[in-house]
């Protein structure tokens, strides 16, 4: 090989090894750009917290990776988080015979680890609803859903309103111990005085108010009423879910949001107004349309709450 030769291999490969070296720059800084750029969800429009339950998502393949990637995808920053894929990741035992053993002594750790991958990402638990309230569940379990409510960073747990005032009692007797607030859903049993002996007992017992549910009672159930009810309730009202359901009278079903009887954007604005601290949960309960996913239903959830609360 002549010298002339020799000088152009050089050039080249340092021309080639130059370019190359740019290229990694040029491909690192818009990984890094893409990083920086990110944008977090936020879903909190003038002090009103606008969520979801995990449950609107119960069509879809999840674990909790998968599952935090939705809630992203919907543009959503704040959550009540259903109890299987937390429990699922945190170990429970497939075998049901296991489980009120393995939670009377499970670890919180991996309930901490789920609140960092959450707020990493930017969304926050406000309630936890795991299958470990009810009767049926010991003191060991309910104690443990406060625990593991308490490590995801959660205000409160969820339960079924009970028929049997004994177990609200008990329910609030160790909500007060883990400072806990439980909240109480109701369905179509929904009245303005449905939760009166559950909040009287203690302090902690609360109310997880279903719009949807208390217009599809029907009856003296009204929109004026619920509003009042909001009004008169609002300090024992840790969450909310709201969906768009027909009253009784007129069929009482679950619709895509705007085509129901559940008047959401006077709900949403009374928040607004009043400022009060209640985060509201999009749940999911209509048809979801074909060639749709329960993300994008969620997604106009959201879109329609932001257009009744005035968001440009």
């Amino acid at each position: 090989m002549s010298d002339n030769d020799c000088k152009v291999t050089r050039r080249s490969f340092l021309i080639k090894g130059s370019i190359a070296s740019v290229g990694m720059l040029v491909a690192g800084s818009a990984a890094w750009s893409r990083s920086l750029l990110q944008v977090k969800p936020d879903s909190k429009f003038f002090g009103v917290q606008i969520g979801v339950i995990t449950y609107s998502y119960r069509s879809m393949p999840a674990d909790i990776h998968k599952l935090l990637q939705y809630i992203v995808d919907s543009g959503i920053n704040a959550v009540e988080l259903m109890g299987d894929q937390a429990e699922i990741y945190a170990g429970k035992p497939a075998d049901k015979s296991q489980v009120a053993a393995w939670r009377a002594t499970a670890s919180m750790d991996k309930f901490k680890e789920i609140k960092k991958m959450f707020n990493k990402a930017g969304v926050s638990i406000y309630a936890f609803k795991p299958d470990a309230l009810d009767m049926k569940n010991t003191d060991a379990e309910i104690e443990y859903a406060m625990k593991a409510a308490k490590a995801l960073g959660a205000k409160s747990v969820t339960v079924e309103l009970p028929k049997n005032p004994e177990h609200s009692k008990r329910l609030g007797t160790l909500a007060a111990k883990h400072k806990m607030y439980v909240g109480y859903h109701a369905h179509t049993q929904a009245t303005d005085t449905a939760w009166d002996v559950a909040l009287s007992q203690s302090p902690y017992n609360s109310i997880n108010l279903d719009c949807g549910h208390y217009i599809a009672a029907g009856g003296n159930n009204t929109d004026a009423t619920l509003l009042a009810l909001i009004e008169a309730k609002h300090d024992r009202i840790t969450s909310m879910h709201l969906k768009d359901r027909k009253s009784k009278e007129n069929g009482g079903n679950n619709l895509p949001w705007g085509e129901g009887d559940t008047p959401i954007p006077a709900i949403l604005n009374l928040l607004k107004l009043k400022k009060y601290d209640i985060p509201v949960s999009i749940e999911l309960e209509y048809s979801i349309p074909e060639g749709s996913d329960a993300v994008k239903e969620v997604r106009k959830c959201l879109d329609f709450a932001k257009r009744a609360l005035g968001v440009s």
